[in-house]
């Protein structure tokens, strides 16, 4: 396998903690057919073949980018001799940060788009292949936007194969593909794990990373392996990867702009609001009897001091 060897010990599961230094040496010809006949689940939970994802039945050339994501969504599923306190920590960490694969399909789905595909020279499709049940693939489409067929592998095994590891280390940085703030992961993590109830614990193995594959014609001309829960290729790499330009991912609309709109617009009704009251007030004060004596007061007094002036000014 194109993987370094990673010794386990004894009744491992082969999870990790910390950044896993694994190499992106592209399977060969020999590891892909290992996995060939491998079975991957459509949203109806039909089996296909893996290698009906990146071959043709014609003779026309095909390139495949196939984005391995660690999840569905944020649903924790550990084995009960990892409950750890440092475990439990990380956990944390990911429930919270944990939207990485969802917010990576949709920086995909934005930057690499099916009609900027359709300008390569050769055709080029993209498949995302998720590690939960098949029942949660529509929500990771609907969640996402992604436009691009999904499919799950929730055995692992095309994972282990193709030498993708687990661990729950959150890396040094934050990519640039994740355009939201902490607070929108908050939310957004809480709700759609409530709103998923029981199947909140189907996403996927919470400690599989994925990556990214790249073959044309049938054989592996690039792959990355993620190396901890946020080790996804940087849009402009996988644009170069595809023969698109290097450019950034667009700016998507997020919940923390969505905030920050709301909190503009707020002001701009309240500063409306106190200029509508002023004004009424003003009505119902000249309306008013008392209010119709101050306005003649005001009159009067306005009368008083222009004759004053006037006849200050037939003295001089």
């Amino acid at each position: 396998m194109a993987v370094d060897t990673i010794t386990r010990p004894k009744g491992s599961t082969g999870e990790f903690k910390g950044d896993i230094q694994v190499n992106d040496d592209p399977p060969t010809k020999n590891d892909l057919d290992k996995v060939a006949e491998l079975p991957v689940l459509d949203v109806n939970g039909k089996p296909h073949a893996f290698r009906s994802l990146y071959t043709s039945d014609s003779n026309e050339p095909l390139r495949v980018l196939i984005v391995f994501i660690r999840h569905f969504f944020c649903g924790v599923s550990i084995h009960p001799s990892h409950r750890t306190t440092a475990t439990s920590l990380l956990l944390t960490a990911n429930l919270f940060l944990g939207q990485n694969c969802q917010e990576y399909l949709r920086s995909v789905s934005t930057s690499i788009t099916p009609d900027g595909l359709k300008s390569l020279p050769t055709r080029t499709k993209v498949i995302v292949i998720g590690c939960g049940q098949p029942n949660l693939i529509t929500m990771c489409a609907r969640e996402t936007g992604c436009p691009y067929p999904i499919y799950a592998d929730p055995s692992k095994n095309l994972y282990a194969q193709l030498g993708m590891i687990r661990t729950l280390d959150l890396g040094p940085r934050s990519p640039q593909y994740m355009q939201y703030s902490l607070p929108s992961a908050v939310v957004r993590s809480v709700y759609q794990n409530l709103k998923a109830g029981r199947s909140a614990f189907r996403g996927g193995n919470y400690w599989q990373v994925g990556g990214e594959f790249l073959l044309e014609d049938g054989r592996a001309s690039w792959c990355h392996r993620m190396r901890n829960t946020r080790d996804h290729t940087e849009i402009p790499e996988t644009r170069r990867q595809l023969g698109l330009d290097g450019a950034q991912p667009p700016l998507r609309k997020t919940f923390s702009s969505g905030i920050r709109r709301s909190s503009s617009q707020l002001q701009r009704r309240l500063s409306d609001r106190r200029k509508s009251w002023s004004r009424s007030r003003d009505r119902t004060e000249k309306s008013s009897p008392e209010g119709s004596m101050m306005e003649k007061v005001k009159e009067q007094r306005h009368e008083e001091e222009a004759s004053e002036g006037w006849s200050n000014e037939i003295g001089r």
